[in-house]
């Protein structure tokens, strides 16, 4: 962590955001409110929901993203989204859907903390298997349980949020998606930005620097899982209708991986503009190549991630402060 004498006392200084830094982030923020006044013609339900599945697309890449900076490469994803579906959908029996919402979030963030105890020690390629087998194990029990319960394999009906009101439902997407802004760039600015950094590019090096790796590796896990598991409630509630094949789909857990490599890792505008890009291109590909359109999208994909490394961030100047933001 940056340190400076003050009196002769070590002095913790928090990283600098630059607010100039953060002009492309609000500019996205503020197209994407004007959004749904724009004059979208007969297809305006069409691209509203576009929309706001681009506004999920971004909630869950960099929910994904905000763990990964702390080295933690895991393909449990699908699993928190999934809980956060299934919370919400089982929750919403009982309670208004503004509290099911947090409730479900919270629950799978809690569940979170259990697999980051367990996979404390793996690392690496090990942690991406017992993460992968983890999504598994939450989808053969939820597809086992009774269907009175959780629909079993035939699935669930979900309570529509907000009545089924499109625009409403969008705005309650861009909310959680600026929320989840808020919380990347608040660690960004906080000393949690340089202990995920040491943790990632050395656990001994940062346990010799003082950082406390449980602590730290846990908390990443809880505000990732929670996060993710709010992007579920928001599938959910606008789909209708669950199962556990679809919903703890390995894609919900590749997505957001390649999406915020595409976009540009350990960043929160790069994971936010990755699925803006990619999510507008599979529906041009889709209107214009009916047939294998994915092996298209896959390898336009393929080959942006090994011309830009460092993702679309890479085509931003970098800050005067050695950090992206």
């Amino acid at each position: 962590m940056s340190r400076a004498m003050d009196g002769g006392r070590a002095v913790v200084r928090r990283p600098d955001v630059p607010l100039r830094s953060l002009l492309p982030l609000a500019l996205f923020f503020l197209l994407a409110l004007v959004f749904p006044f724009l004059p979208l013609g007969e297809r305006a339900e069409y691209l509203l929901q576009i929309a706001f599945f681009t506004l999920v697309a971004g909630v869950l890449a960099l929910s994904w993203d905000i763990l990964a900076r702390s080295g933690q490469v895991s393909l449990a994803h699908a699993a928190f989204y999934g809980l956060g579906a299934y919370g919400f959908a089982l929750l919403s029996k009982a309670l208004p859907w503004f509290l099911a919402m947090p409730v479900a979030a919270l629950l799978a963030g809690l569940v979170s903390l259990i697999l980051g105890a367990v996979t404390m020690r793996l690392s690496g390629m090990y942690f991406a298997i017992a993460t992968l087998a983890f999504t598994e194990v939450v989808r053969t029990i939820i597809q086992n349980l009774p269907e009175a319960t959780a629909g079993g394999a035939n699935g669930l009906l979900v309570p529509a949020l907000l009545g089924g009101n499109a625009r409403a439902q969008y705005f309650l997407a861009f909310g959680i998606l600026l929320f989840t802004a808020l919380v990347s760039l608040a660690i960004r600015r906080s000393r949690l930005h340089h202990a995920f950094a040491a943790i990632r590019q050395g656990e001994e090096t940062a346990r010799v620097l003082g950082v406390s790796i449980v602590k730290y590796k846990l908390l990443a896990f809880f505000i990732s899982s929670f996060l993710a598991a709010l992007g579920g409630v928001l599938y959910a509630g606008k789909t209708f209708f669950i199962n556990p094949l679809e919903t703890f789909s390995l894609a919900n857990s590749i997505a957001p991986l390649t999406t915020s490599i595409f976009g540009g890792l350990y960043t929160t505008l790069g994971p936010i503009l990755g699925a803006t890009v990619l999510r507008v291109a599979e529906e041009i590909l889709h209107n214009y190549i009916k047939t294998g359109y994915l092996v298209v999208y896959g390898l336009v994909l393929m080959l942006s991630i090994l011309w830009l490394p460092r993702g679309l961030m890479g085509l931003f100047k970098r800050g005067k402060h050695g950090g992206d933001v």
